[in-house]
């Protein structure tokens, strides 16, 4: 350890200590019944003082080898602690839910001082990174909202009524936190990301000797349920066999995705795996396998899946940037993402891309929108659009797209046995077979019979897709012109490399002359369900859409617009596809659970269509090729053609697909300049000679 980084550890000791005296001298004071705050308000810091100094204990704790001393009750004990605030059952009455806060403090003060306790908690997991600073700048952050309440007696005579202080004072406290830490938060983000030697979440895997002690799971931060626990113990309980091909099947997928676009692995060294809590067993495996490559693997905990205490609660605080985002914010976070970047330069070019392992199953969720909760204003939805823009061309500086790649693969959770029909976890064990098969599919088989759809799709002015069974569909789909059909071609055949399992043919469609509309009965997309979900289409581009999820049209198009628009006021058609995976659609509808398929295997069942940037984002240039050595040659669109001249409106910065399954499905029919018409779905059925046998799952 250098020097330096020992007197910054001494620094931030010394300035824990002096926080914890104050918060010990505040805590007696408000639990004396001597302080001057109104009740309510009294109660809040309380509650955050109480945190504070809970934390404080956790990561002494820490730091003495508390985790591996505990015994599991122990641990789950304290890490209920740690969560009881925000649980399910706990949270009416939270200072952590804008309801409450605004309730009970006010609507001024409610909100900020409930964005502030929120931020307080965010440093539960950073603290079991042993960075005792997370907990320290929070503290600070306290003590000087604090003070400012305080401060306002500094003037008061005897008996004087307490005066509350001008909520701008605690605005400004809160935006200038943000601002300061700005390149701390950054290098921990940037760096966790692009250091090795910073990752202590591979030494964490690496140490476990036994993956049905699931005490490991609370080394993480998070909150661990029951599913979690469950996960844990049902990986722990498959053979080797199961295991080994789980994560061949991933890595494989990773390696192939560099193959087939022409990409050099052998010039990376870093891999940055994502997975679900639970799942440390595959991954074990799946990090030497990534060794056998040649590539070091990296994770960090703010990309991690699972250990939701509360998924209202993470909704309600989705827009608590409201309180600092304006343009000075956004310049200064920019300039430091580039600083940090050009710190960690070589590595960024070392950067493989990410290796994704999904969960799906997890029980519905219906977000309540909460007035008390902070939203963007007009104005800062439009920053935050350009905001996103910028940092995604200033981290593709250094992160090269046109040499990265990535995979992503997914697995159901233990959570999923209460849709299945046999609810045991023997039911659930058989489930999880199934999906296995889905990801294992034999891609020279799809990649045999896709290649025939695409053949006629090749020969297509545009296609119409329509549904049935009460679908309202009705779109017609422009595709690119071959100048030359014997070398080039409108659809890549996909199967089983970045986006595991094998399945689709997929297209950037051409924007001018697409146009009717989308609809899908029930869809989930980023984790939301939206139901009854329409988007018309004019020109390609969105033109207006609506939902059945609330009761009012403005609840239902201010939900489209943050969680599929992501706030712009329009979105391209980036992507049209056809999915062939019949046999993971047959698992899905055999055991009931097509509604919690995972977009990624949802996609393969029938056809999709992605608002956003196309499939080839920022890649455009770099020529594809499928495997009958055709080149791709709809790789781009109206928007993207901007690239080089005007970048900030080329991209959009989001791409959402969304599904139509076979039995909402009518008719796909491949229409050529002449007029002539040639189907290659009819009333659900693929109708391609050739392609009958994706038909034997179905039927």
């Amino acid at each position: 350890m250098n020097e330096e980084i020992t007197v910054n550890e001494d620094l931030v000791f010394e300035r824990w200590l002096l926080a914890t005296t104050r918060l010990m001298e505040i805590r007696a004071l408000l639990k004396s019944g001597k302080s001057v705050f109104p009740e309510a308000f009294n109660r809040y810091f309380t509650v955050c003082t109480d945190l504070l100094l809970l934390l404080g204990d956790t990561w002494e704790g820490i730091s003495q080898g508390g985790l591996e001393k505990s015994t599991l009750e122990q641990l789950s004990e304290h890490n209920k602690k740690l969560y009881e605030d925000i649980l399910e059952e706990n949270y009416k009455n939270s200072f952590a839910n804008p309801e409450y806060a605004v309730a009970q403090l006010g609507e001024d003060y409610g909100k900020i001082l409930c964005a502030i306790y929120f931020e307080l908690r965010r440093a539960i997991f950073r603290i079991y990174e042993k960075d005792q600073q997370e907990l320290v700048i929070r503290a600070e952050l306290f003590l000087e909202v604090y003070g400012i309440f305080t401060g306002t007696m500094d003037d008061a005579k005897e008996g004087d009524e307490y005066v509350l202080p001008e909520v701008s004072l605690i605005k400004d406290a809160f935006y200038w936190y943000t601002s300061d830490y700005t390149d701390f938060t950054n290098e921990k983000i940037i760096g966790g990301m692009l250091d090795t030697e910073k990752c202590d979440l591979v030494n964490l895997i690496g140490e476990i000797k036994d993956f049905s002690d699931v005490r490991y799971l609370y080394k993480y931060g998070f909150y661990i349920s029951d599913n979690e626990i469950k996960t844990a113990k049902f990986l722990a309980s498959l053979p080797e066999e199961t295991i080994k091909t789980m994560a061949d099947t991933f890595t494989e997928g990773y390696r192939i995705g560099f193959e087939v676009t022409s990409k050099d692995i052998s010039i990376k060294s870093i891999v940055e795996i994502v997975y679900p809590l639970g799942f440390e067993r595959m991954v074990a495996a799946a990090i030497e396998n990534f060794k056998k490559m040649g590539l070091k693997s990296v994770m960090r905990r703010v990309r991690l899946f699972g250990g939701d205490a509360n998924r209202q609660y993470d909704y309600d605080h989705k827009d608590d940037r409201a309180l600092y985002l304006d343009k000075n914010y956004v310049n200064r976070d920019v300039e430091s993402k580039q600083t940090v970047f050009e710190k960690y330069k070589k590595q960024a070019r070392d950067y493989a891309g990410p290796a994704v392992i999904e969960s799906f199953g997890e029980k519905d969720f219906d977000p309540v929108i909460k007035k008390e909760a902070l939203h963007l204003r007009d104005e800062q939805n439009k920053l935050f659009v350009e905001y996103m823009t910028r940092i995604g061309q200033n981290q593709r500086k250094y992160i090269i797209e046109e040499e990265r790649s990535f995979t992503i693969i997914s697995f159901p959770i233990p959570e999923i046995r209460e849709a299945l029909p046999d609810k045991t976890f023997e039911g659930y064990g058989k489930f999880f077979e199934e999906i296995i098969k889905v990801n294992t599919l034999d891609y020279k088989l799809y990649q045999n019979i896709q290649q025939k759809i695409i053949d006629v799709l090749d020969r297509a002015e545009y296609v119409e897709v329509t549904g049935r069974n009460g679908n309202c569909t009705n779109i017609r789909v422009h595709v690119w012109h071959l100048d030359d059909p014997a070398t080039q071609t409108k659809f890549e055949n996909c199967v089983a490399d970045v986006n595991i399992p094998v399945g689709e043919v997929f297209t950037s469609p051409v924007l001018k002359g697409t146009e009717g509309k989308l609809h899908v009965k029930k869809v989930y997309l980023n984790g939301l369900e939206f139901r009854d979900l329409e988007i018309d289409f004019k020109d390609g581009v969105t033109t207006s859409a609506n939902c059945g999820n609330y009761k009012t049209e403005k609840e239902n198009k201010d939900y489209i617009s943050e969680n599929i628009l992501f706030r712009h006021d329009f979105l391209p058609l980036g992507e049209f596809a056809i999915g062939t995976n019949t046999t993971a659609y047959t698992v899905a509808r055999k055991y009931g659970v097509e509604a919690k398929l995972p977009i990624l295997i949802a996609e393969k069942t029938g056809p999709h269509f992605a608002v956003g940037d196309t499939c080839y984002s920022h890649t455009e240039d770099i020529k594809v090729y499928n495997p009958d050595k055709k080149e791709i040659v709809s790789r781009t669109n109206d928007y993207a053609e901007l690239r080089n001249t005007d970048p900030a409106k080329a991209y959009f910065n989001c791409h959402t697909d969304i599904t139509i399954p076979y039995d909402e499905l009518g008719d796909i029919v491949a229409v050529s300049e002449d007029g002539s018409r040639e189907y290659i779905i009819r009333e659900g059925r693929f109708v391609v000679p050739g392609s009958e046998k994706l038909n034997e799952a179905l039927d």
